[in-house]
């Protein structure tokens, strides 16, 4: 048993020193430590080099393809001749407060470390509240940036204030991307849950989008006793076979039709990028870690069709921003979360499979441009303790980012709720 035990502390005090991100200087330890991005710029000058002479594929008219031509060409010649990334990244620094750690995941009878770059911004308030706030694919810590400074500082006292934690997912932005298989949604829920501890948060509140949807329901499902209450803006569900047997028969009501179409249109027309990503997320990395031109477009094929046209539009130094998130460090990490949630349970084949019950009090917020709008309250139950939801008449995928005020009024308006969000033990 000691000798056993030796061991394990062996592998564990290596290991803390073996973690690095691609192209950035950062170091991680058991206890935080401030971070400012620092990306090394040779890497960036060849980044710009292999943009400046990456080729396009040849047009055959005007087919629904995927990026157009001109998408290609516009984010090609804006990256060659006006992208700034020193400046970009200096902004990203002065704007969020950011720190890496390592935290430890319980694996069987090992323990596995993690480390992770977070953001943390503390309210000056002291009835704050904890906010564990995480992303999604194809974003990053990035979604937090336009309502971290409302959530921490609200324009009066009668809205609550957080403490917002964001981190990385690892394998996206800067944390590092898992060395082995079998890191998926439930041992990210792990390691969040284990940072929110480290940083004396034992009982908090979350948000979350796209894979931070997911991941809260793991998380909220496996430690009841810290997840206090949660409200997400992806809480997706398939219908049943008696669902759809309602819709062949007749029997389904409007808003049942409704969803069924969406959610199927995207199964069988938009889902194409993540049946790579979750069966042989390798072979394309292959050519998105060479191309960084190719990876922007690889993105930017699901950003611009998940946020509304009326409200938003992506410019190219966004596109190139975002796209640097997996690309600095190499897409694969990220993109092979996707076959880590078909392990875990997440997806079921080319849909998505039953996620863990939450028992705690739920609000979802619902925006026409992201998958899981139309959910009918009686079906979104089915998942968990859905106490509230909030339906938009705008707004799309990246709630935080594109419409971000309408996502404030809806935490503002659950987390405040005292007795329905069960916030009131903060106070």
């Amino acid at each position: 048993m000691l000798l056993g035990f030796l061991l394990v502390c062996a592998a564990v005090c290596d290991a803390s020193h073996n973690f690095s991100i691609p192209n950035v200087a950062a170091s991680f330890d058991s206890t935080p430590k401030p971070f400012e991005i620092n990306v090394d710029p040779g890497f960036i000058e060849d980044t710009r080099r292999r943009v400046e002479t990456a080729r396009a594929p040849i047009s055959i008219g005007d087919v629904d393809d995927g990026p157009t031509l001109e998408n290609f060409t516009v984010i090609k010649d804006y990256w060659v001749n006006e992208y700034n990334w020193e400046k970009t990244q200096e902004s990203i620094n002065q704007r969020l407060k950011q720190f890496t750690a390592i935290v430890e995941v319980a694996d069987d009878n090992a323990t596995i470390l993690v480390p992770l770059h977070y953001v943390h911004h503390l309210s000056p308030r002291d009835d704050a509240i904890p906010l564990l706030f995480i992303h999604g694919w194809p974003g990053s810590f990035l979604e937090v940036i336009n309502i971290i400074d409302q959530l921490t500082n609200p324009p009066n006292t009668s809205l609550p204030a957080f403490h917002v934690v964001a981190p990385s997912i690892p394998g996206f932005g800067f944390s590092p991307a898992p060395q082995h298989a079998g890191f998926g949604p439930v041992k990210s829920a792990q390691a969040f849950n284990a940072l929110m501890h480290q940083l004396g948060y034992p009982k908090y509140v979350m948000q979350g989008g796209d894979f931070g949807g997911m991941i809260l329901r793991y998380q909220a499902n496996m430690f009841p006793k810290n997840v206090v209450t949660a409200l997400s803006n992806f809480w997706v569900l398939m219908p049943t076979e008696y669902d759809l047997h309602n819709l062949i028969v007749g029997s389904s009501s409007d808003e049942e039709t409704f969803y069924i179409t969406r959610s199927e249109g995207f199964v069988n027309n938009d889902n194409g990028f993540r049946m790579i990503q979750q069966t042989k997320p390798l072979t394309a990395a292959y050519a998105l870690t060479d191309s960084p031109l190719g990876n922007a477009l690889w993105v930017y094929s699901i950003m611009e069709i998940i946020v509304d046209p009326t409200d938003f539009t992506w410019m190219p130094d966004e596109i190139i921003t975002w796209s640097l998130m997996y690309y600095i460090q190499g897409p694969y990490g990220g993109m092979r979360m996707y076959k880590e949630m078909l392990n875990d349970g997440a997806f079921s084949s080319v849909a998505f499979a039953d996620l863990p019950i939450v028992s705690q009090p739920v609000a979802i917020s619902q925006f026409p441009y992201d998958l899981a709008y139309g959910l009918p309250l009686d079906w979104a139950r089915r998942g968990g303790n859905v106490v509230k939801c909030f339906v938009h008449d705008h707004g799309g995928h990246f709630a935080s980012y594109e419409v971000p005020q309408l996502l404030l009024n809806d935490i503002w308006s659950w987390f405040g709720d005292k007795n329905n969000s069960g916030t009131g033990i903060f106070y």
